[in-house]
């Protein structure tokens, strides 16, 4: 019996949607559950950086491939798989024992959840054809994606103080059960003709750039940043880069092909994928920090704040989809970069002030995530229907690759600046008390939220506030680091593409895409 078309793509879109729900959850609920990681494993913040960056990296390994996978084998056919491994992982997550077993199925996790999100685009863009159902289509999608990214915070905290931590892992196996019987019931299968091979070369030159240049950041304090061993992961990751690109420009069919750049429009997009994880995505790894150690909040207390945070990304996404239909991404995208950096300014003020609480905190919190709504969708839509959908595969494994690209990178980017910004007020504060390697010890220590001034008995009697106050002038370098990023990004895209453009409902026909954007007169 032929299930109607209708139907079938309604149960479709609840596979993505689901799918998108988990990959949401496994971002913003984990580091709700970081200090207890640090407690039960005993874990210290470099190896809490890595339990989050093994699976922002691990995503980026995979990403490209996925979409190159996806167009040769299958876009369901993968799907189904990633959606499985996904599960599996979670199983082994949520049974670690030690921080390193924990960090490397973090990493397994992060691969087939990098393939599960690839394939969720894919599937949008090949299952929805018409404009209008096509936006609908990509709204509902953001939406629960934000329900994930914005309830991930209470529900981690919930979960760890009614059953304990392995359940934030445990519960995504029970949800790939009903996922994968709605992906196999739903999901039309698709795939492109022309894919023949897998670019193993771009794979392994592009993940050993991305991670050199995570490892250098986030290790570089111990090794030297300037010492033989951080010039050799410098060099690597260069070289490495290097060979990313004159592979991918040799390739006959490459997973990266550079030809898409020139279409403004992609372009514009790429650089808004890129604006969002230089300052809303990797800040929310740190907040629950912030109102955890500076402002002393309990676990659910600290998920409770991050609601203003997260909950306007979803109900702002659909007002993204229209801003898009009106004016196109070369004006939507950057509109939402710009309010997302006035958000991190406002947080920037608010956290200067003389009594820091939530609630100075609260309407940078909203206008940057206001600004999320309005970018994420469009983002994702315009990269996918300004290439032939043949190549939505190798469009979406380009957008996401930026998105995690720079997720991972500014993880542990934001991570170095946090420090850098306690070492610098401890120094000031502190003239000649502590050596280098003190200095540091204690600087991630107040980042983990574990600092205590009886531990460092060298630094005497202290102001009760004082490593609160190093934390908050920490901080404070993080949120201006994140608005000046946002700001930047949002004025090259919308040099880039900002032409105003109306989008052109077109059905799909050959290499068509069914959205075109369309210059006005």
């Amino acid at each position: 019996m032929t299930v109607p078309t209708s139907r079938r793509n309604a149960v479709a879109l609840a596979a993505v949607c689901l799918a998108s729900l988990m990959f949401g959850l496994e971002i913003s609920s984990v580091p709700t559950i970081l200090p207890t990681l640090e407690t039960v494993l005993h874990a210290n913040f470099q190896q809490l950086q890595w339990i989050m960056n093994a699976y922002t990296i691990a995503v980026t390994t995979v990403l490209m491939a996925t979409g190159a996978l996806a167009d040769r084998y299958g876009r369901k056919r993968v799907f189904i798989v990633s959606i499985v491994v996904f599960g599996l992982a979670s199983l082994i997550c949520g049974l670690a024992q030690h921080t390193l077993v924990l960090i490397v199925s973090r990493f397994l996790q992060g691969m087939s959840g990098g393939a599960m999100l690839i394939c969720q685009v894919a599937v949008l863009s090949h299952q929805f054809h018409e404009g209008l159902e096509r936006a609908r289509a990509f709204a509902a999608w953001g939406i629960i994606f934000g329900i994930g990214l914005g309830f991930g915070p209470i529900i981690g905290a919930a979960i760890v103080a009614v059953s304990g931590w392995q359940w934030v892992f445990l519960i995504h196996a029970l949800i790939a059960i009903a996922t994968t019987t709605l992906a196999v019931t739903g999901v039309r299968e698709s795939r492109d003709p022309d894919a023949k091979h897998l670019d193993i070369a771009g794979i392994a030159t592009l993940s050993t750039s991305v991670f050199c240049v995570a490892f250098y950041i986030t290790q570089g304090a111990d090794f030297g940043f300037t010492g033989p061993t951080g010039l050799a992961i410098v060099a690597t990751a260069v070289l490495s880069l290097v060979a990313f690109v004159i592979a991918e420009t040799r390739s006959a069919r490459p997973m990266f092909d550079f030809s898409v750049l020139r279409i403004r429009a992609f372009s514009g997009a790429l650089l808004g994928s890129a604006g969002m994880n230089f300052s809303f995505w990797p800040f929310m790894i740190y907040l629950p920090i912030f109102f955890r150690s500076a402002l002393g909040y309990d676990n659910v207390a600290a998920g409770l704040a991050l609601l203003a945070y997260t909950l306007p990304t979803l109900v702002v996404p659909p007002l993204g989809e229209r801003l898009l239909l009106r004016f196109g991404g070369g004006i939507a995208i950057p509109v939402g970069l710009f309010v997302i950096g006035l958000g991190f300014m406002l947080m920037w003020a608010g956290s200067g002030a003389a009594h820091v609480t939530w609630l100075t905190l609260a309407p940078g919190c909203l206008l940057a995530g206001i600004g999320l709504g309005l970018t994420n969708t469009p983002v994702t839509n315009v990269t996918t229907a300004s290439v032939p959908s043949a190549r939505a595969g190798m469009a979406s494994g380009i957008d996401m690759s930026a998105r995690m690209i720079s997720l991972a990178i500014n993880i542990a980017l934001m991570g170095f600046i946090l420090i850098a910004g306690i070492s610098a007020w401890l120094r000031s504060a502190l003239p000649g008390t502590l050596d280098a390697g003190r200095l540091q010890e204690l600087a991630q220590r107040i980042a983990a939220g574990a600092a205590r001034a009886s531990d460092f008995p060298e630094l005497g009697p202290l102001p009760e506030t004082a490593l609160q106050d190093a934390l908050v002038h920490g901080f404070r370098l993080v949120m201006l680091y994140g608005g000046i990023s946002a700001w930047i990004l949002a004025l090259a895209s919308l040099v880039i593409a900002g032409e105003r453009h109306v989008w052109q409902r077109q059905s799909r026909s050959g290499n068509e895409p069914c959205c075109v954007p369309r210059s006005s007169s």
